[in-house]
């Protein structure tokens, strides 16, 4: 576990924020299938309706992850991605309580998630059983399937 993490708020234009969210796109697009990929580019992260967060360990870039405003009481978790050196080292766990955290300063009720059902996505769907995520139905535009799934928690 790292423990000086700081996680910030980002604007989305760092060339290493760029090139993590661009490995994330590209393992994406390597996992699953085309009409699967639900993970955003850099422009719509950038929307109002987002606030997206970098975690820095020093200078460097160990991860980010997003808050998308689904409705009053209901956000979306996006984009969580720790870099690969860092993987298995708490980034993953950081992030998503500082993103727990600014729904909970919202006044949301719920957060919820998409990710993916193969073994790619295992080390992610644990991360959010271990925080009290539950599979749950879709919601929004999403499907569930053999390859997809919903997952909510109730803060």
């Amino acid at each position: 576990m790292i423990d000086d993490l700081r996680i910030i708020a980002d604007d989305l234009t760092g060339k290493d924020v760029l090139a993590l969210l661009q490995l994330h796109l590209d393992e994406m697009h390597r996992w699953s299938p085309a009409c699967k990929v639900h993970a955003l580019p850099a422009e719509r992260l950038r929307q109002s309706d987002v606030t997206f967060f970098s975690a820095w360990d020093g200078e460097r870039l160990a991860g980010c992850g997003a808050i998308k405003h689904l409705g009053d009481r209901h956000g979306e978790l996006k984009s969580m991605r720790a870099a690969p050196e860092y993987r298995g080292k708490g980034v993953g766990k950081a992030i998503l309580l500082r993103l727990i955290e600014e729904a909970r300063a919202r006044g949301y009720t719920r957060v919820s998630l998409e990710t993916g059902r193969p073994e790619p996505f295992q080390p992610a769907r644990r991360l959010y059983e271990a925080h009290g995520f539950v599979e749950c139905p879709p919601f929004g535009d999403y499907l569930s399937d053999d390859f997809s799934m919903c997952m909510t928690k109730v803060i």
